[in-house]
């Protein structure tokens, strides 16, 4: 290399490591991703792309906007609460501030007081029943789909599993809950019709052993004209004298009744009804992480924890430590987005639509994730052109939109108002960049 070779004048790694920001951002981001931002900016003042003496300036930049995960941050703007493209539930402070105490060592196993180890989950159990006061016993796995596996499995070993045939439901991505339970080895009792099941039906597949009857939420459609369903109380009922467990999985995890939705199942009711287990998801209504969460009967739930599928789809501390801070809060940003008031929702839309001269109009939000279907939830949006939405979700941050009807539509819904002056400054930018 020459001596008046420019590329002498590039800094070193080292030197590079040695700056204050970037060791700051080294300590947050690792060692290793870096120096790879490092190498790469290098690389580009070796080409001539950048001079040598902004390639500090660059670095910095560049780990600005490096993140030590490849997931990116959205703002949800498309009126839907629980967003399964976009991981469902988002955490509320407390649950957040809970997985990062619970991210180094924790006592997750021990009783630091006799020092010897315990019950897992102890603390979460406990804030269940306290939320659920109808509930003997609680167990918590990683989602709802094992909690209903792991039900299948260690019930089913006893005889089939009684289900109607209106109940056989297909979740997203072709997952087919029937699917699941077959593939634990669970034999499955189909009763009734598609739109018609009747307590009948029920008592004549009771008249054979079975391991339990099985009632599905079908929470992501709804079945309108001549149908017939038997209530969860009908079903406890006939269950009782048959002395066979009656498992309601209700879908989307509310603690109790919620007014807005007022079809949706929720855990407090099914007990009172008469379920023996009840299953939902963690990261749905209840506002938590991804879980699956098994409310009832002490015996039962005893024997699924004894089960040797317990082991392989139980929580993380991670997810134990979310959902405790979650059901001990009592409320969530779902529960939150779920009664915004609207003359605020209003107000901000408008100022934000005065300001960059674009229009307000209605917009139903919805709750998604299975939950609450056909039930809309009324709000208003920012009309913009339906051009702005690939930038928008591009951008930093990621702002998702709603694309309808040749326009793109903005519900700051599920965007706390903290974002607003970021969103205007955002919107005025890609609106000046269209003109």
């Amino acid at each position: 290399m020459a001596q008046d070779d420019f590329r002498r004048a590039i800094p070193r790694t080292d030197a590079l490591l040695a700056e204050p920001a970037v060791a700051e951002a080294s300590a947050a981001l690792g060692h290793t991703v870096v120096r790879g931002v490092i190498r790469q900016i290098q690389d580009q003042a070796r080409r001539g792309d950048i001079a040598p003496t902004k390639v500090l300036d660059h670095v910095i930049a560049a780990l600005n906007t490096t993140r030590s995960s490849s997931l990116t941050p959205v703002l949800n703007g498309t009126g839907v609460l629980i967003h399964t493209n976009l991981g469902r539930a988002p955490l509320s402070k407390a649950a957040q501030s809970a997985v990062s105490d619970a991210a180094g060592y924790v006592d997750l196993e021990m009783d630091l007081d006799t020092g010897v180890r315990s019950r897992r989950a102890t603390a979460l159990r406990q804030a269940l029943l306290e939320a659920v006061p109808a509930a003997q016993d609680a167990l918590v796995v990683n989602n709802c789909a094992a909690a209903l596996l792991l039900v299948s499995t260690a019930l089913g070993a006893n005889g089939p599993m009684v289900i109607s045939r209106g109940e056989l439901i297909e979740i997203g991505a072709g997952f087919r809950l029937p699917e699941l339970m077959g593939s634990a080895g669970t034999e499955l009792v189909e009763i009734g019709a598609t739109n018609r099941t009747h307590l009948a039906d029920y008592a004549a597949a009771l008249q054979e052993p079975v391991g339990a009857v099985l009632k599905m939420h079908p929470s992501n459609y709804v079945v309108r004209g001549f149908t017939a369903e038997v209530s969860t109380t009908e079903l406890a009922k006939l269950c009782a004298e048959k002395q066979v467990p009656l498992v309601v999985d209700i879908g989307s995890g509310l603690l109790a009744p919620e007014p807005l939705l007022p079809n949706e199942p929720d855990f407090s009711t099914a007990l009172a009804d008469g379920a023996d287990l009840v299953l939902a998801s963690g990261d749905k209504l209840l506002g938590g992480p991804q879980a699956g969460i098994i409310l009832g009967c002490k015996e039962l739930i005893g024997h699924l924890a004894r089960h040797p599928i317990a082991r392989a789809v139980r929580a993380d501390k991670l997810t134990i430590a979310a959902l405790e801070a979650t059901v001990r809060a009592g409320t969530s940003p779902i529960k939150e987005a779920l009664h915004t008031d609207l003359d605020a929702l209003r107000s901000r839309t408008e100022k934000l639509g005065a300001a960059l001269n674009v229009p307000v109009v209605e917009h139903d939000g919805r709750v998604g994730g299975g939950g609450g279907v056909e039930v809309p939830l009324p709000g208003v949006a920012l009309k913009l052109p339906e051009a702005l939405a690939q930038p928008l979700r591009t951008g930093t941050p990621a702002i998702l939109t709603r694309v309808k009807d040749g326009a793109c539509l903005l519900d700051l819904r599920c965007i706390e108002e903290e974002y607003d002056e970021q969103i205007c400054a955002i919107l005025s930018d890609a609106l000046n960049q269209l003109d």
